[in-house]
């Protein structure tokens, strides 16, 4: 069964040898230019989504608006993407060890923060990438660089798997 990854977690692509992907710094955060009036009564967070280029050749990649999908909450409902405020990465040459970061603006209910899915498929050199999926949540802290997962990481990737494992049982019921 496909598990989603942690925020946090590092995602290597088969299909481009030596590109990875990572969702990171889920936080609570309102957007720098002011917050959308069509986000009235929603709680803003922003997310980051950083390439890393670790094979031997530069590549161009494109992380754009609706390469990013963002829902929130049990039932998964799509949250408000702020476009105007986010920074996203068109057309860049990211060379062998650099890094290029995109950042998303978004807004949902506070109580629905606790649980976010970030869907991401990148665009390097005018081919798709898979779709790849984190899952976490604002206030759920993901391991710092370089450290082992902790106990918070793993018990969300039990919750995850435990969730996915009751939908399937469900489906085939």
């Amino acid at each position: 069964m496909y598990e989603p990854n942690v925020v946090g977690d590092w995602q290597e692509y088969d299909e481009h040898a030596g590109l990875r992907v990572r969702v990171h710094r889920l936080e609570a955060g309102d957007p720098p230019r002011g917050r959308d009036d069509a986000a009235e009564g929603l709680s803003y967070f922003r997310v980051r989504v950083t390439v890393e280029n670790r094979g031997e050749r530069p590549v161009c990649i494109h992380l754009e608006d609706g390469q990013i999908d963002v829902r929130t909450g049990p039932d998964g409902e799509s949250a408000f993407i702020d476009w105007r405020n986010s920074q996203f990465v068109e057309g860049f040459d990211l060379y062998p060890l650099r890094r290029a970061t995109a950042v998303l603006y978004a807004a949902a209910p506070e109580a629905s923060l606790t649980q976010v899915d970030v869907q991401v498929q990148l665009r390097a050199d005018e081919e798709w990438a898979g779709r790849r999926l984190w899952t976490g949540g604002v206030g759920v802290l993901e391991p710092s660089a370089g450290a082992t997962a902790g106990a918070a990481r793993e018990s969300l990737v039990q919750q995850v798997s435990l969730f996915l494992q009751e939908q399937a049982e469900e489906g085939t019921a």
